[in-house]
């Protein structure tokens, strides 16, 4: 987990001020990915999702593709860059109907949209 989550963040470093986790083991690296990206590093108290709502949020929008029942040792990196790639052009309520990636970079996409009856 630790050298997993310093690989997709480093690149984006220079953003990331803060992370937040659940009390999971997959954070005893903890300090490692801080150090690693000069970031604060928080943990939430045990059976305190609103502590971290965005994530849970997320986890959420996640389960739309991936449900619980599903097996994870068997979702590919193909499967998960195509999930990020729906869920980082999905227009959000609390980001005024712009996308995390319209956000993030500043821009506004011109998205095609076909209807299908």
């Amino acid at each position: 987990m630790c050298q997993a989550a310093c690989r997709r963040l480093r690149p984006l470093a220079a953003h990331v001020k803060s992370l937040t986790a659940d009390n999971g083991q997959e954070f005893a690296a903890h300090r490692r990915i801080a150090r690693v990206l000069d970031a604060d590093f928080y943990f939430a108290d045990p059976y305190a999702a609103w502590q971290r709502g965005t994530n849970e949020n997320t986890n959420g929008l996640i389960r739309q593709y991936l449900p619980k029942t599903r097996d994870l040792t068997t979702v590919t990196g193909a499967e998960i860059r195509k999930i990020e790639n729906r869920l980082n052009l999905r227009p959000r309520k609390c980001l005024g109907y712009l996308t995390p990636h319209e956000v993030f970079h500043n821009t506004r996409l011109k998205l095609t949209v076909a209807l299908r009856g």
